[in-house]
């Protein structure tokens, strides 16, 4: 383990199915992730930047190669284990957002607090600071169907913040809200690693890129840029219609 690494994939691959009809979705990917290090992905549709936010999350299972996540291997935890991480170290930001329809906005939030033994009173007030963080604290007593789009993924985004969680994973985060909305939210995850987390973030954007302090880039499963810094912004604008 990378010493201080919050994150970190070694020799990472994924490959579905087998035979000549295998689909090598990721090949051999290293990448560490470190506290304060907000790092974007990008690249062309079907590069691999969703399967490595799975396999980052513990949503998928790598072929090769090891995933830890604070120190931890996640091949060699219990699948109750594993859903603990992730109630505990990580938060994830689904393209799809996976709110519960019967569930206020506060209920969706706290959920992940209450599942991890927090109090229910204690996770209500976790839950309406991070809604108050993402800008809809307001929005609390509301169920999804209640609220547009980008609302609900403001809810989502709150989601993966809430507690003491040192790694974010956002797949898209912005893809429904509007172009202010979307800076607002990014705001707020380069705040949230500046104080101490990380964040790793698949976008197809150039001026959300722009935000992380690296970027990397996936082809065909390859990592073939981490020059371990963010590149200027004529590169980012040359890559802005990859995904």
């Amino acid at each position: 383990m990378s010493a201080g690494a919050v994150l970190e994939l070694r020799s990472v691959s994924r490959v579905h199915g087998d035979g000549p009809t295998a689909v090598h979705a990721l090949h051999a990917v290293s990448l560490t992730l470190r506290p304060r290090e907000l790092v974007a992905v990008m690249g062309p549709s079907g590069s691999g930047k969703s399967t490595l936010l799975h396999l980052a999350g513990g949503l998928d299972e790598p072929s090769d190669g090891t995933v830890l996540v604070e120190g931890t291997d996640l091949a060699t935890l219990s699948r109750g284990e594993l859903a603990a991480v992730r109630r505990r170290s990580l938060g994830y930001v689904f393209q799809d957002l996976n709110l519960i329809p019967a569930l206020t906005a506060a209920e969706n939030v706290a959920l992940p607090r209450e599942l991890d033994g927090v109090r229910a009173k204690a996770a209500r007030r976790e839950a309406l600071d991070a809604l108050t963080e993402v800008g809809v604290g307001e929005l609390a007593g509301r169920f999804p169907d209640e609220m547009s789009g980008g609302q609900q993924q403001r809810v989502a985004i709150a989601r993966a913040l809430v507690g003491p969680r040192r790694l974010v994973l956002a797949d898209e985060p912005t893809g429904a809200l509007d172009s202010q909305t979307g800076e607002d939210v990014l705001r707020v995850l380069r705040a949230r690693c500046d104080a101490g987390a990380s964040g790793l973030l698949v976008t197809h954007e150039a001026r959300h890129a722009a935000w992380a302090d690296r970027v990397v880039f996936l082809r065909d499963g390859a990592l073939i840029d981490d020059t371990g810094i963010a590149p200027p912004p004529e590169v980012l604008l040359a890559a802005d219609g990859l995904g």
